[in-house]
């Protein structure tokens, strides 16, 4: 009896010990301020929808935040993955307080934190911070190097991958940027292992003449170089499981707000930012439903567009 009595209580004591953030993974969806005309670039909307859709999966707590960089920094403790969907270029919320976001994020990627991308929060200044994007995610949007047209990609295969599971080919009009700067200088279209980090393209189209040809969104272009690569298949996300074990992906549509509309368009965001976390995906992918009302929800306040 005494036995048994200490075992039990041997159990007990292992359990208390077993901190709550081990029993589930924790992602943070970081906003960003408010930008663009109605339904476009709506940062704020976007992660609580998100948020919403992933509210049921078990073992999974999801925290957003909203109209930029956390004036309290304690949401990003314990964190497992960290996705930024916001404005970037030259005064992205990562590159401000002279590097230490950078550095801070850095320090995250160091003990494993996934990291994801996505719209315009994939641009970067090269020299501010394209080679900590190549290392964290495999690569970033580059000013006139890459290009933004708004078209109407047909995604029709699918590598076999976590972020895949459930998707179904789709098309949707975005501002899908392509041509990124990706490490080491890959094209981007097929899987590639480059110094111990292993690169997937998850959605990958071939842009048409036309789409080539622009007008892009700015500059309007068109580019000789993106020109030159006519029928090459371009990826428009992407994933990276780091050498060190930790995992990262960039996706570069979410102009319209309306887009998280289409299931498979959002099947494979939230696949993905379970995947970077390390939670479990489901075999079909993540399964949720948007009304007309969700995707209402939490709008920004703007000017009606003239």
């Amino acid at each position: 009896m005494k036995s048994i009595i200490a075992l039990v209580l041997l159990i007990s004591s292992a359990i208390s010990f077993v901190p709550a953030h081990a029993q589930s993974k924790k992602i943070v969806l970081v906003a960003g301020k408010p930008s663009h005309p109605p339904r476009m670039h709506e940062f704020n909307a976007g992660v609580q929808l998100l948020a919403k859709c992933l509210a049921d999966v078990p073992d999974v707590d999801v925290e957003f935040v909203l109209n930029g960089w956390p004036e309290d920094e304690a949401v990003f403790a314990e964190a497992d993955a960290v996705v930024f969907f916001m404005d970037g270029g030259g005064k992205h919320e990562i590159v401000k307080e002279d590097g230490r976001r950078l550095k801070q994020i850095d320090q995250w990627v160091k003990r494993g934190v996934g990291l994801g991308f996505m719209h315009y929060g994939v641009e970067v200044l090269a020299d501010q911070a394209g080679n900590e994007m190549k290392r964290w995610i495999g690569g970033h949007y580059e000013h006139q190097f890459s290009c933004n047209p708004m078209w109407e990609p047909a995604f029709t295969s699918f590598p076999e991958h976590p972020v895949t599971r459930g998707v179904e080919p789709f098309e949707i009009k975005d501002e899908w940027y392509f041509n990124m700067r990706f490490m080491a200088d890959i094209e981007g279209n097929r899987p590639s292992q480059q110094a111990g980090v292993e690169f997937v393209p998850i959605l990958v189209a071939v842009p048409s003449v036309d789409v080539r040809d622009g007008p892009y969104v700015y500059p309007k272009g068109p580019y000789d170089h993106i020109q030159a690569n006519e029928g090459r298949a371009e990826a428009m996300m992407w994933t990276v499981q780091r050498g060190d074990g930790g995992r990262g992906f960039g996706f570069t549509g979410g102009h319209f707000h309306d887009n998280w509309g289409n299931d498979n368009f959002r099947k494979v965001v939230l696949n993905a930012l379970l995947w970077i976390a390390k939670a479990d995906v489901p075999e079909g992918g993540v399964e949720s439903s948007v009304t007309a009302e969700d995707l209402d929800a939490n709008l920004d306040p703007k000017p009606a567009r003239r």
